[in-house]
Parts: structure tokens; C-alpha cells; sequence
């Protein structure tokens, strides 16, 4: 028993650890960004400009103020212009991947037909294929539709990416034969039975798929990057390392705000998160 007491402290401290190296980055952002001019150079001067040295680190600001905050969300367009950019983005891909997902994962988890197996192997196959790869293929097609330089060019591949599909496959081929059998032996149809089955059954994936979409296009770099040219429709992800040119104070707190969105919605799903991966797998 003492043997076991002492390898459960010991794992505590390694968690402990863990969690330290984990937080640290956030919570000195955090602090950073109370921080003002003259302190965040005395810090990050020598980084920021090339002295050849190192930065200072500093835990707790000498001098807090606001006064980063209150500039960002007074006294900067080009920030809430890419939030919103981002909102449209991430809630569009969100949004579209329920309308596209959920049916067609429906019909592959319920439904026997000839080509199922050729389907799902090439959804897998594009699940495995990284961004690199297809992007090329992906401008090509975005360039003939006319729609580089659209919202549509982020959101439409977005909406039919393989992940949201098989995380709902698992999830609806995991609902009980016998449920099933026992609403067609009271007369419900097959689509009665996806919406009124299907769908509450399938909830904890729906949310997994939503809550994992927005989180990835929140932070999506690549796609924004190859597909968006004019300023005024870059997301927070391509904006942000141009305020760290100017006010690195400024960009402190932005990194801040952004970071909000995200986990709102991470921690109000984190139960359904949990459920639908769990019965994906």
C-alpha cells in the first residue's frame, strides 16, 4: 500500500508539472498584456529589437493598467473587422457542416447500397490527406467557381470536410438495431426515423462536429492565407502577427480577446465534446 501511496504522489507532482508547463504561456500573456510601453520594452525590447539578447521574463506586471484593452476595443476597426471575419467563417463552416454532415453520415452509418465501401474509403483517404496536399486541386476548383477571394472559398471546403462525417457515422451506427426496428413497427417512416431517432440520438456527435469545426476554422491559417487576398476579409489568425509590428501591448490583449470565443464554447461543450468523440470511437 505504501508503494502505491508513493507512485500516486508521484504521479500527482508529474500531473502538477504538466499542468504548470501548460498554463505558464497563458498566464503570462495574460499578464503581459496589463503591462505598458516602456515595461513591455524593458521586457522584449532586446527581442523585439534584434539587440542580440534575451527577453526578461516578468510574472506580475510592476505598473498594471488597461490601457491595452481600452485602445483595442475603442480605438481599433481593423481588429473587430477581423473578429468578424473570423465569426463568419467558423460559424459558416459550423453551421454547413450540420446541414451536410449529419445526412450524409446518416445514410452511410443506416443505409446498405453498392459504392458504400469505395465512399468511406476515399472519406478516410481524404481524413489522412493534410491541406498541403490538396491544395492545389482546391484552388484550381475555388479559381473556375469565381470564388478566391470570398468568404465561400474558406467556408465550402470547409463544409464538406471528412472528419465531421465520421465522427457522426460512429455515433449513428451506435444507436440500438432494435430502436430502430421497434419505430418502423409503429409505422415511422425513414425519415421520421432520422429526425426524430437519428437526430436526439445523435446529439453528443452534432455538438462534437460543431464546437470541433469552429475551433479548427477559428484558428485556420493555411486556408484564409491561399484563398483571401483583399485585407478587409482576413480572419484574427492572419491579422494578428501584423499588430505585433506595431503595439505589442495591443496584440497581448488581443490574443486575449480571441482567445474568448473559443473557450466560451469549449467549456459550454465539453460535456457533448466528451460524449461524441467517446461514441465515435
Amino acid at each position: 500500500m505504501k508503494m502505491k501511496r508513493a507512485w500516486e504522489i508521484l504521479l500527482l507532482i508529474i500531473l502538477a508539472a504538466l499542468l504548470v508547463v501548460m498554463v505558464m504561456p497563458l498566464a503570462m500573456l495574460c499578464t503581459d498584456s496589463l503591462m505598458g510601453k516602456q515595461e513591455i520594452m524593458e521586457s522584449f525590447g532586446a527581442v523585439l529589437e534584434d539587440y542580440g539578447a534575451m527577453a526578461k521574463v516578468r510574472f506580475f506586471p510592476r505598473y498594471p493598467t488597461m490601457r491595452a484593452y481600452v485602445r483595442l476595443l475603442f480605438d481599433s476597426p481593423e481588429y473587430f473587422t477581423a473578429f468578424w471575419n473570423s465569426m463568419i467563417l467558423a460559424g459558416g463552416v459550423a453551421a454547413g457542416q450540420i446541414f451536410a454532415a449529419v445526412p450524409a453520415a446518416w445514410a452511410l452509418a443506416r443505409f446498405d447500397f453498392p459504392g458504400k465501401k469505395a465512399i468511406w474509403f476515399l472519406y478516410m483517404l481524404l481524413l489522412l490527406l493534410p491541406f498541403q496536399v490538396t491544395m492545389v486541386s482546391g484552388y484550381l476548383v475555388l479559381d473556375s467557381l469565381k470564388l478566391l477571394d470570398t468568404y465561400l472559398a474558406v467556408i465550402l471546403p470547409g463544409i464538406f470536410s471528412a472528419l465531421p462525417l465520421f465522427i457522426l457515422a460512429r455515433s449513428f451506427s451506435a444507436i440500438p438495431k432494435e430502436t430502430i426496428e421497434a419505430a418502423k413497427i409503429d409505422g415511422a417512416g425513414e425519415f421520421g426515423i432520422f429526425i426524430k431517432i437519428g437526430v436526439p440520438l445523435g446529439m453528443p456527435g452534432i455538438f462534437s462536429v460543431v464546437i470541433l469545426g469552429f475551433l479548427e476554422f477559428w484558428n485556420a491559417v493555411e486556408q484564409p492565407l491561399t484563398y483571401l487576398k483583399t485585407e478587409t476579409l482576413k480572419p484574427l489568425s492572419l491579422y494578428l502577427p501584423v499588430m505585433v509590428k506595431g503595439e505589442v501591448q495591443t496584440a497581448f490583449a488581443a490574443s486575449i480577446v480571441t482567445l474568448l470565443p473559443a473557450v466560451l464554447l469549449f467549456l459550454c461543450g465539453q460535456e457533448s465534446l466528451e460524449k461524441g468523440i467517446g461514441g465515435g470511437i
